[in-house]
């Protein structure tokens, strides 16, 4: 029998994890889930900051779940491991991770050196190999799903005439990082497959954090490499996370859905 949307894109009863969650886009994130009606751990290395943001989520009643704050560090396997057993013993499992954690410095190509190349491969790629890795059991257990985070300069190159110096700069460790997590989401999809694993990537492009929205000429310039001409807004992310972690995208896994205003279309 055929479902409806709205019961496809239900998530009642079903558990969720977003590192890095706390943060400009994770927010949105975790509100688009809470909407539709999951449990939501927001986690990030600054637990304050979690628990801020889950009080705000649930003083909006947005679903029946529950929204809880916890200290997550993805460079640190023993802080992963505390999570999910948190996770376990609030929510009884996970069903959906999505794998949002990043930091890192700019650089550009003159001024990147192996440190914080080491560091940025480390966050943006081996953290969400080791994420996956220390939530299998679980996620096997609830035939869960994975989402995770890339960009679009995991699949295109930076124009370089859109950056003067090292200030708004974005660094070759990034994009590198970004296109591993690309393959890597192909390779669990094809052997996450036979446990009824679904993992999925998403792209943004460009969602520059408020700080940098600030500097009109460089905005300008960014706006002005995409058919849309501006910039996008944390909430156009919301549509393609409840696709991709709901049933309403059941039928999809090995996939990468770009949400970049077009950036990659010329």
């Amino acid at each position: 029998m055929s479902k409806t949307l709205f019961e496809l894109l239900s998530l009642d009863g079903r558990t969720a994890l977003v590192s890095g969650g706390a943060g400009y886009l994770g927010t949105e994130m975790c509100r688009v889930l809470a909407e539709l009606g999951a449990n939501v751990v927001i986690a990030s290395r600054d637990a304050a900051k979690c628990a801020g943001a889950a009080e705000r989520l649930t003083g909006e009643a947005r679903g029946p779940g529950r929204v809880v704050g916890r200290r997550l560090d993805v460079l640190d396997p023993d802080s992963i491991r505390d999570c999910l057993t948190a996770v376990t013993d609030d929510f009884g499992g996970l069903d959906i991770l999505i794998n949002n954690a990043w930091s890192g410095a700019k650089n550009s190509w003159e001024s990147i050196d192996d440190a914080a190349w080491s560091y940025d491969i480390e966050m943006s790629l081996t953290s969400v190999f080791r994420m996956v890795k220390l939530a299998f059991p679980t996620l096997r257990d609830r035939r869960g799903v994975i989402l995770n985070i890339a960009s679009m300069y995991g699949h295109v190159a930076p124009d370089y005439r859109l950056y003067d110096g090292k200030e708004f700069a974005n660094p070759p460790s990034y994009g590198a990082a970004k296109a591993g997590v690309l393959q890597f989401t192909r390779y669990l999809s094809s052997f996450l497959s036979p446990y009824g694993i679904r993992v999925n990537s998403l792209s943004p492009g460009a969602f520059p954090h408020p700080a940098t929205q600030a500097h009109t000429a460089f905005m300008e310039r960014l706006a002005g490499k995409n058919p849309l001409n501006r910039i996008g807004r944390p909430h156009e992310l919301k549509g393609a996370v409840a696709l991709l972690c709901s049933d309403a995208g059941s039928y999809m896994t090995g996939q990468n859905v770009c949400v970049d205003g077009g950036w990659a279309a010329w």
